[in-house]
Parts: structure tokens; sequence; C-alpha cells
């Protein structure tokens, strides 16, 4: 898809509603306040007959006029590369082709995250699917830690396997992959994350993000890669006539479910390829054919179709709880089961895995979030934030760094300590700060044990006694990137709305320009001068609160997590008053009605000149 020049999007030096400094310390602008993107908008208006609002929500994600009919019905087909493009992709299903055809015993080596669940459940559902033995093994985060280890490689090979299958994982596996070799196994890496120069020993390492790899593929997540992958393999099985009446090509598409589900939940860009992923794959997942997501959304009482924020909140957090603080293998069982008893056992099980770790983690961000608090009372302009404690649960340290990055805005990192001496964490980022290449760096410096990741996300393993050094050289490789992100911080609003026009019809249309996420910022709309007529706390921790416009009309809105913090507060301590309330809109359906809802993201006073 064709993009919009960042200098058309660039926000105006005004102030939307002369808001210079919100309740968070944010300045708002007008998203397409460029003359050139509002000529854009209104081009989109003249040529598809597209209501303003939902022209300037396109627009200001980078779609132009002539993109619009694509971007709002997007077709595989029409996104789709060929998967050749990848380097080793030729030779990964090559090699998988002549498993399918002699029925060798594969085993697939995953991930304990919704990425790794979701890519093992896709290769190894296709292969059962042509009858092809497979053997799963997704690592346990505490004994076994990320990635391939020889241990496991070893049992693998013991247990008969010839062809080793590693997914969203591998890439910097190079000593248990050598031992894979060793075993007699040969070996193939379906990755996408960062990579050193060296790459490990493997008949192929199919990985967008490895340093020679030029297809332009690196935003896709595993589940990603081997679906292209599996692309590639039916069309090697197909030019090989593997295929016939009494053996069909198996349905790719029903599959797109699975990969919209790590596209979301790995927080990779909502854009080009991933956007048709996510779109068609809820309208897979819509039919209810998988029974392990089927079983899923009935255990989190989701009675609605399914969008692209459901994924990431209600699903994936479920899945991961397995891998978190249960058995990590949980969630590639679910995905793959046929068994509807087996599927709705095994999402119970992960529904209350999923709510221990919300109880754990929540004691964990409240001390985390204390202590850094009184780092940054010392050091404001701290870069980056590196928590540790001896009492945190290995599974929920990601969570912790999502919670520090959240609350102040910046890189995060969250460690475990354990008795041997060392470090286990991982960490969160901000957009334009590439974590994962300053773990790496980290590395290379020896100031880590072991890391990676990507851009937003990363893992690593810090000896205790180097964990000041280690935070030092994250914030030396980031600190530029994370203070040009700060300066340049502000709110982009795409509208102003009243509570009269805040409508479920109003909602449907934004919907469509949709899904939103990484890349694809959701829409945001102020409200102004509407008050607080009443609020409260709901939930675990959330802020409930209902708006009405000067001229009576009124509508709810919610602030999620925010009751202990400044925006939670703001809306808590200013019942009764108006004020500017910004934020995205979603649909609420109760007994059969649907209404819009604000999800409030920041609060602005109205100054008294202003009444």
């Amino acid at each position: 898809m064709l993009r919009l020049v960042p200098d058309i999007l660039a926000p105006a030096p005004r102030a939307l509603l002369g808001v210079d400094r919100s309740v968070l310390g944010r300045p708002w602008r007008e998203r397409c306040a460029d003359p050139r993107a509002q000529a854009e908008a209104a081009v989109m208006v003249q040529a598809h007959g597209l209501p303003d609002l939902l022209a300037r929500v396109l627009v200001g994600r980078g779609v132009r006029a002539a993109e619009a009919d694509r971007h709002l019905n997007p077709r595989l087909r029409d996104l789709m590369p060929d998967p050749s493009r990848l380097l080793d992709m030729e030779a990964a299903t090559e090699r998988l082709a002549r498993a399918v055809r002699a029925g060798e015993p594969v085993a697939v080596f995953g991930d304990y995250d919704v990425d790794g669940a979701a890519s093992a459940a896709l290769l190894a559902g296709y292969l059962r699917g042509l009858g092809v033995p497979v053997r799963i093994h997704i690592p346990d985060r505490i004994t076994e830690g990320y990635g391939p280890n020889a241990e496991a490689v070893a049992v693998l090979a013991r247990e008969g396997a010839t062809l080793l299958v590693t997914v969203d994982c591998g890439t910097t596996g190079h000593a248990p992959l050598r031992h894979a070799r060793d075993v007699g196994l040969d070996v193939l890496v379906l990755d996408h994350h960062g990579a050193d120069e060296t790459l490990p020993p493997a008949g192929a390492v199919v990985n967008p993000n490895r340093r020679d790899d030029v297809s332009g593929l690196g935003h896709l997540c595993a589940a990603g890669i081997v679906f292209l992958t599996l692309v590639g393999l039916n069309r090697a099985l197909r030019r090989s006539g593997y295929f016939s009446p009494a053996r069909p090509e198996p349905d790719l598409k029903a599959a797109l479910d699975l990969v919209a589900l790590a596209t979301v939940a790995d927080v990779v860009p909502l854009t080009g390829l991933n956007r048709a992923f996510v779109v068609q794959g809820l309208s897979v997942m819509r039919g209810r054919g998988r029974r392990g997501i089927a079983a899923l959304l009935d255990a989190a009482a989701l009675a609605e179709p399914p969008q692209s924020w459901h994924l990431g909140f209600l699903l994936g957090p479920r899945i991961n709880a397995g891998g978190r603080i249960g058995e990590a293998g949980l969630g590639a069982r679910l995905l793959l089961t046929e068994d509807a008893a087996e599927a709705a056992r095994i999402a119970g099980d992960l529904d209350r895995l999923n709510r221990e770790r919300q109880a754990i983690e929540a004691l964990a961000v409240e001390e985390a979030e204390a202590a850094m608090d009184r780092v940054l009372t010392d050091d404001p302009g701290r870069a980056v934030l590196v928590a540790a404690s001896e009492g945190w649960h290995p599974g929920i340290v990601g969570l912790v760094a999502a919670r520090l990055k959240e609350r102040f805005d910046r890189p995060a990192f969250a460690f475990t300590l354990r008795p041997d001496g060392t470090a286990v964490g991982s960490g969160r980022s901000i957009a334009g700060a590439d974590l994962g290449a300053a773990v790496r760096g980290a590395v290379e410096a020896g100031l880590a044990l072991k890391g990676g990741g990507h851009a937003m996300a990363a893992g690593a393993t810090v000896a205790q006694d180097r964990l000041a050094e280690f935070e030092s050289r994250l914030a030396a490789d980031l600190g530029g990137a994370v203070a040009s992100a700060r300066e340049a911080e502000a709110l982009l609003v795409d509208a102003t709305l009243s509570a009269g026009g805040a409508t479920a019809e109003l909602v449907r249309m934004i919907e469509r320009a949709g899904p939103f996420g990484q890349g694809a910022p959701e829409p945001v709309f102020v409200l102004p001068r509407h008050r607080i007529v009443d609020a409260g706390i709901v939930g675990t921790g959330h802020v409930r609160a209902r708006l009405k416009s000067r001229d009576g009309q009124a509508m709810g809105a919610i602030a999620f997590r925010a009751a202990q913090g400044p925006l939670g507060r703001a809306i808590l301590d200013n019942i009764g008053r108006e004020m500017h309330v910004a934020g995205t809109l979603s649909l609420n359906r109760w007994q059969g009605a649907e209404r819009a809802q604000l999800r409030i993201r920041d609060l602005a006073v109205v100054e008294p000149e202003e009444n």
C-alpha cells in the first residue's frame, strides 16, 4: 500500500482546544491538520463517496485516496507475496515436502507465547492433516527458558523425529541446533526475531529479519512466516503431483484465524499483509469452526462477534497464561484439538490460570511502580527503567514491564532474581526505540548472558551484579530515541464529537477503517466541554463515568486500569465539572442493545475563559 510521506501527517504546532498540557501532561494536536492531508481526504470523499469523518480517519493512517477501496475491502490475494521472496524458503519447503511424501516424523519446537502456540498449531495441523506424525514441544518458561535446548532436542530425536522445525524461535539457538545436527536431526528455522550476523546451523533459516534478507516482510509475526511457508509447501506438493481427488489440498484459508490471533497478540504492525491476515482471520473465527478458539471465546464470556481488540485483551492473555504460570503446551493443544470436551476443559484451565496470573501480576506491578516512582523522583530524565525482585514469578515479568512502560512512558525491563545469581527478565518498549537491537548489543558487549527479541519486546538473562551496567548500556543505546519520542509526544486527535453524535452507527462506520493496533492507531476523538455527571471505580481498578454535553445528551465512558493513576484520579476528582474528554470509541452491547462508549485516554481542564 502506498503511504503518505510523514510531513503530510505532521501535527500542527497549534494545540487543539488550546490544550498544551493535559492531565497526562501532553499537548493535543489535530492528526490531519496539514492542508495536504485535508486535501487528500477531500479527494477521497469525492472519488469514493465516503463520509468526511471516515476519510479523515483513513488519511490519518496513511491511506491515499487511490488506495481507499482496497483498504476498506482488503483481499488476501492482492497482498500475498511470493513466499520465495524470503531467503531459504525454497530449501525449507522442499525439505518439508520430502517429509510429507515420506511420512517422516517431524518435531515442532515452539515458543510459550501466543505467536509460538499459534505457529506450532498452524504447522502441526497442516502436517497432521496430510498424515504426517508430528510431535510438538513447547519449553517450560522456568526450567527450560526461551528457545531450543539440547536436552529437549535429544529427547525429540530419541522419540524418532528426523526433522526438527523451530517456530517463533531458533534464530539465536546456535548450540542447541548444532546438537540437533549431531544427533541426526535435520533442522529448519521459521522465525521473525532479530538475528545475529552469524546464523545457526540449519538447512534453512526463514526469517525476514535476518540481516541478509531483503524481502521487506520483517513486519510479519512468526505465524505469518509459517503461513507463507505452508503456501510455498502447498505449491511444491502440487507441482510434484502429490494431491489428488482422494487426497485434496488443505484449506489454508481456514487457518487464518490462527494467523490473525498471533498477529494481534504479538503486537506487530497492522498494515498491509498483516491487516489482511487479521480481517480475513476474524471472518474465519466468527464461524467458530476451530473448537479450541470457540471454547476460549465461551470461557471469556464473549457473546458478540470477536473484534481485533478481543484477540489482544481477551484471548491472548488466556493462551499466554499457560506459558506464564501453568503448563506451557496448553495453548498449542487447545488450538489443535478437535474434541469439544477437551477444548472446553483446556479453555477452562486457561481461564482459571489467567485469573491467578492477574492476582500475581497486580502485587508485582504495585511493588514495581512504587520502586520506579522513587527512582524517577531522584532522576526524572532516566531513559530506561529496570526493576528487579526475588519475589516475582518469572512468568509475569513481561507484564510488569508492560505496565511500567504504560505508566511511565519509556522502555522498561522487569527481572526476577534467581538463587544462582542471575536475573531473568523481559522488557517492553515505546515506538521508535528498538529494544531487541539494544538487548542484542548488550549480549555482544558481554553485559547480558543471553537475550534477544524485536523492537517492542525483548528478553534477557543478566548476572545480578551487572544489572546496573545493563541498564546503562540500554540507556546509552536508546536514550536519543526515547528523548525524541518524548519531545514529539502529543495526543493526536482525529476529530471532535459530542455525546449525541457518538452513535453506534458511527462506531460501525469507523470500524471499516480497522482493525486498529500497532502501526494503525485507534482513532481518537475529543468531546469538548462535557460534564462528568457521575464516576466510580469498577472491576479491577477501572473507572467508569457518565458524560453529558451542554445540549443534554449523555454517553457512558470508561478508563481501564486507571483508578490508581493520574487519569483515574482526575475523573473522580472532577465529578460535576466540565472537561475536555479524549478517547476511542467502541460498542457496548447490553441486553441486545448497542450503544457507543468512550474509552477515556486523556482529560483536559476547561479554562474559565473558554466558558
